[in-house]
C-alpha cells in the first residue's frame, strides 16, 4: 500500500472543514481591508530564496526542497511566499504608480524539510499579506491588527502579539558589533549552529530555541540601547497606533525572527494556550532592491494555516462540527429519480445546498441520511403527486408538510431557506 510521505497529511473531514472556515473568513476579512489576492508558483528558481530568505539561514541551510528539473535548471519548492509576491511585483511592473499602495494576500501551500512535530510538518500552508510603498507605522498597525483580529474572528480568544523593532541599518550594525563582543568570550558554550551564526548572522543567536535558557543569555545586549532616534520614534508611534486599535501586545527584545530580511518591526501572533506562534511578519524595507527592483519599503505577515486548524480543534474538541444541508429530494422510482435530478439542479443554480438520493437507498434509509445531513427541508417525491403537479416539503424542524405547485417549489425554497 503506498502511504503519504512523512510530514504531509491528508486534508479531510473536520480539518477540512476548519480549513474552508478559516479560508472563508480570510476572503471576507481581505477584501474588507482592501487587500487583492494573489498566487505565485509553488516552485521558483533557486537563487529567489537563497538570495531573499538569507544564505545562512536555517530555511535555505537545512530546510529547502532544492532540485534540478529535466533542463538542468536549479528549482526550488517554495519555503515561504513573501519572496515570491516580490518576485511578482518586480517581474510584473506593479509599482508603476509609485503614489499607490500595494496590498496583496495569499494562501498556499510551502515546503520546508525539517523534523515534523506538533503544528510543524514538511508540507504547510500558510495565509499571509505583503503591503509595498508604504513606510508609515500607521500601515504597519494596520497589517498587524488585521492578523489580530482576523484571529479574533474565527474564534480564538487567548492569544496575544509579541513585538520588537531591530531599527535601520545603523542600529543593526551597532546592535551586532554589542552581541560578537558579547558572545566572543562564551563561543564554546553556543551549540554548533549558534557558533556559526557568530560570524554570519549574530542576531540570529538570540532566536536559537538549543541556547535560549542558559545563563549568558540573560544579561545579553538589548537592542534598544542601540537603536537610532529615527527607530526609537517609528517603534514609539506603532505601540501607540496599536493602543489605539487595542492590540494586546508585549516588547520582547528577544524577538528577532528566522529570516535574514527583517528590518524595523517584526512581530509575533503568540498562543497562550500553547504557547506556540500561531504566525508573525515583519518590515523588509531592502528586499525589493535586493532582488533587482525598485527601492519599496514593504511590510507582511503568514499565519501558519496548519496551527490555526490545530489551535480551533483544541477550542471546538467539545463542539462536534456540523456539516448542513439546506435541502434533501427524496426518490425512489426512475420517474422520482428524473424529477429529482433535474430540480436538483434548479436548486443550485439558485445557490441552494441540496442532495439527492444518488445510492439507490430505501425511503427509511433516506431518512436517516437527510437527518444526518441536518438537511433543513425535506423534498419527498411520489409518482401520485407529481402526476397531479404537486409537491410535498417538510420543514425538518417544525415537522411541518405542505404541498406546493411544482412550478412555485424553487421560489418557495430559495424564500424560505
Amino acid at each position: 500500500m503506498i502511504i503519504k510521505p512523512k510530514g504531509t497529511y491528508d486534508l479531510l473531514n473536520d480539518d477540512a472543514l476548519l480549513y474552508k472556515y478559516i479560508e472563508g473568513n480570510a476572503d471576507r476579512f481581505m477584501q474588507s481591508y482592501n487587500y487583492e489576492f494573489i498566487r505565485t508558483p509553488i516552485f521558483e528558481d533557486s537563487q529567489l530564496f537563497h538570495r531573499s530568505v538569507g544564505e545562512t539561514s536555517d530555511i535555505v541551510t537545512k530546510e529547502t526542497y532544492d532540485f534540478l528539473d529535466r533542463g538542468n535548471r536549479q528549482i526550488t519548492l517554495r519555503p515561504e511566499c513573501t519572496a515570491g509576491v516580490v518576485r511578482s511585483v518586480i517581474e510584473n511592473k506593479l509599482y508603476g504608480n509609485r503614489n499607490d499602495v500595494l496590498k496583496y494576500y495569499y494562501l498556499g501551500t510551502m515546503y520546508r524539510y525539517e523534523r515534523p512535530q506538533m503544528g510543524r510538518f514538511r508540507e504547510l500552508t500558510q495565509l499571509g499579506v505583503e503591503v509595498f510603498n508604504s513606510f508609515d507605522p500607521m500601515i504597519d498597525a494596520e497589517v498587524i491588527s488585521l492578523g489580530y483580529n482576523l484571529i479574533k474572528e474565527l474564534g480564538i480568544e487567548e492569544f496575544y502579539v509579541k513585538l520588537n523593532t531591530l531599527g535601520d541599518k545603523e542600529s543593526r550594525e551597532n546592535y551586532t558589533k554589542a552581541l560578537k563582543e558579547y558572545f566572543a568570550p562564551h563561543l564554546k558554550e553556543l551549540c554548533p549552529d549558534c557558533q556559526k551564526r557568530y560570524n554570519t548572522n549574530p542576531l540570529r543567536i538570540l532566536d536559537c530555541k538549543v541556547d535560549h535558557d542558559l545563563d549568558i543569555f540573560k544579561n545579553v545586549p538589548k537592542m534598544s540601547s542601540y537603536l537610532s532616534s529615527d527607530s526609537k520614534e517609528r517603534f514609539k508611534k506603532l505601540q501607540e497606533y496599536l493602543v489605539m486599535l487595542d492590540i494586546d501586545y508585549e516588547v520582547d527584545e528577544s524577538l528577532v525572527r528566522g529570516l535574514d530580511y527583517y528590518d524595523y518591526n517584526v512581530w509575533e501572533y503568540v498562543s497562550e494556550n500553547k504557547n506556540i506562534a500561531l504566525g508573525g511578519g515583519g518590515r523588509y524595507n531592502s528586499l525589493v532592491s535586493s532582488l533587482d527592483g525598485p527601492s519599496l519599503p514593504a511590510v507582511g505577515f503568514a499565519l501558519g494555516v496548519d496551527r490555526l486548524i490545530m489551535e480551533l480543534k483544541d477550542i471546538l474538541a467539545n463542539k462536534k462540527i456540523e456539516k448542513e444541508i439546506d435541502v434533501y429530494i427524496m426518490s425512489v422510482n426512475e420517474e422520482e429519480k428524473r424529477f429529482a435530478l433535474t430540480i436538483s439542479q434548479d436548486l443550485r443554480l439558485n445557490n441552494v445546498v441540496c442532495e439527492i438520493n444518488s445510492a439507490d437507498l430505501s425511503l427509511k434509509s433516506q431518512f436517516k441520511v437527510a437527518d444526518r445531513l441536518k438537511a433543513h427541508f425535506l423534498v419527498i417525491l411520489n409518482s401520485d403527486d407529481l402526476n397531479k403537479g404537486l409537491i410535498t416539503v417538510k420543514d425538518n424542524a417544525t415537522k411541518e408538510e405542505v404541498k406546493i405547485d411544482e412550478k412555485e417549489l424553487i421560489d418557495y425554497l430559495v424564500s424560505n431557506i
